[in-house]
């Protein structure tokens, strides 16, 4: 399983995905670090077959018009302390892995982690 992780998203979401063996890149790791553009990241992610991590609605709205990027998980925890979103992943990154394998738009907030068809 591939991973971008977007701009308003803390790196140590993607070094974290690294550390469970999945290939996680995060915009600053990119060319243009984080001025990397959503048509950018979306092209990336439909060549590296990568699930795009992110706080943006223009993502959503892109999936939800043109079906780019493929899988989606968008992150609507407000403004949290990175540490607790952080938490949040570690204790759902099982659960998380597994239903994006499968489905392509997860929404993940402070109470519950979502699956949208």
């Amino acid at each position: 399983m591939k991973f971008i992780v977007d701009a308003q998203l803390p790196k140590s979401i993607s070094d974290f995905l690294n550390s469970l063996g999945y290939d996680s890149i995060h915009t600053i790791d990119l060319p243009q670090k984080n001025y990397t553009t959503d048509k950018q990241i979306i092209e990336l992610a439909e060549k590296e077959a990568r699930v795009i991590i992110t706080k943006d609605n223009d993502f959503l709205e892109s999936y939800m018009l043109y079906r780019k990027p493929p899988k989606l998980i968008l992150i609507k925890t407000g403004n949290i302390k990175n540490s607790l979103l952080l938490e949040l992943f570690e204790k759902n990154h099982i659960y998380i892995v597994d239903m994006i394998k499968d489905n392509s738009l997860m929404e993940i907030n402070t109470k519950e982690i979502i699956i949208h068809e």
